[in-house]
């Protein structure tokens, strides 16, 4: 760390297909498992106020496309709303 994740929602598992979060959790899938898992985390700790818009890199090697409405006060990483942001965390922010 530290690190910045932007965690997915409990509506966003939930949306899922039936079945893909055991199929995930099966050791012969730890591989894509850690791959699913990386691509929400960046390097660094980035508060909400420190974010800019565009590509950010993440430590699975993909881009996300972070979008920033200062007038609404909004931030998007990909087509996903922040919801909740600067989470305090030992190792980084959520």
């Amino acid at each position: 760390g530290p690190f910045t994740v932007f965690a997915p929602t409990d509506a966003a598992f939930a949306a899922l297909p039936p079945g893909t979060l055991q199929e995930l959790l099966k050791p012969e899938n730890k591989a894509t498992l850690v791959k699913v898992l990386t691509y929400h985390v960046v390097p660094g700790k980035v508060l909400s106020n420190q974010l800019r818009p565009g590509q950010v890199k993440t430590v699975e090697g993909s881009p996300v496309n972070v979008r920033i409405d200062a007038a609404q006060r909004k931030v998007t990483v990909n087509n996903a709303n922040v919801t909740q942001a600067d989470i305090q965390a030992s190792n980084g922010v959520i």
